[in-house]
């Protein structure tokens, strides 16, 4: 029955969004996600580490605890924060192949970073002996996008529908999110500060064609939709996240991912991001409901 249950689930374990099933009362896991962005503010490259703990609790509600540290805001590391999510799957219907989860979620995040960030710029001024002198300045560059995981503190709740049939799972979620001060950094009047947030994904197991043991690599194929749109700026974007996931022995697994814009007029601080994330799971954990 476990080993029917995780080969149910796994092309459900999107990358980018999270499903409405949860990891099973009682089991754990640990994800470390590392993000490598190309900054629009600047034409820069900079990374954040994610550590993730992941707790089942309960037939229906599961915990996610976050840890951020990134070199976006100054040039060395520096540890940024953290976030607590939490979701309640308060509906189920299954079906011999194919099963439909509804689940209300939410996210708060504290963060200790600069509400808006300072971009590197050269200008030119007459000096003293009448020369033009090169001088490097620093201007703002405030972000109307509301990114929880690590950029901004701030709460979010929504829902989220996932469907599978088969091989093959369709997710769709649509929350609201509010920026708070940051510690030590108040949020700028220059920024958005409210939008409501939408995504739609799906996955689905290329291999193996057939499952005969629990040692079988699972290779499963993502495209996500994720868009946001400010409720106090009149400001959207849409993006598109492709994402290939292997799957090793039922208990860890890698998903490399490319998330970019493919539309939106909103001040970002990137539109495009490379993921690699690893996770291992307890007592294979990945057995979710």
């Amino acid at each position: 029955m476990l080993f029917a249950s995780w080969t149910a689930i796994a092309q459900e374990l999107f990358v980018s969004t999270e499903p409405a099933s949860n990891i099973a009362s009682g089991m754990s896991g640990f994800r470390l996600n590392t993000k490598f962005f190309h900054m629009a503010s600047d034409g820069s490259y900079t990374y954040r580490i994610n550590p993730e703990l992941i707790f089942g609790i309960g037939k229906e509600w599961m915990l996610r605890l976050n840890f951020y540290g990134s070199d976006i805001y100054q040039p060395g590391f520096k540890m940024e924060g953290g976030s607590a999510y939490v979701k309640y799957r308060f509906y189920n219907s299954d079906d011999i192949h194919s099963h439909l989860r509804l689940a209300a979620f939410g996210r708060m995040s504290i963060i200790d970073n600069p509400a808006v960030i300072q971009t590197h710029y050269t200008y030119y001024m007459t000096g003293s002996n009448g020369q033009m002198e090169e001088h490097d300045g620093l201007r703002p560059y405030p972000s109307d996008e509301i990114d929880l995981e690590g950029n901004n503190s701030g709460f979010l709740a929504g829902m989220v529908a996932t469907k599978l049939v088969r091989k093959m799972a369709i997710s769709s979620s649509a929350y609201i999110i509010n920026r708070w001060d940051n510690l030590q950094s108040p949020k700028s009047p220059l920024q958005s500060n409210l939008a409501v947030n939408y995504t739609l994904s799906a996955g689905y197991l290329l291999f193996p064609r057939v499952y005969k043991n629990f040692s079988q690599t699972n290779l499963n194929l993502y495209c996500e939709l994720l868009g946001s749109s400010s409720l106090d700026k009149k400001a959207y974007f849409i993006d598109i996240a492709p994402a290939i996931q292997f799957i090793f022995n039922s208990i860890s697994r890698l998903d490399l991912s490319y998330r970019t814009q493919i539309t939106g007029d909103m001040n970002r601080l990137s539109k495009n991001y490379f993921l690699v994330r690893f996770e291992f799971d307890l007592q294979n954990n990945h057995s979710r409901r």
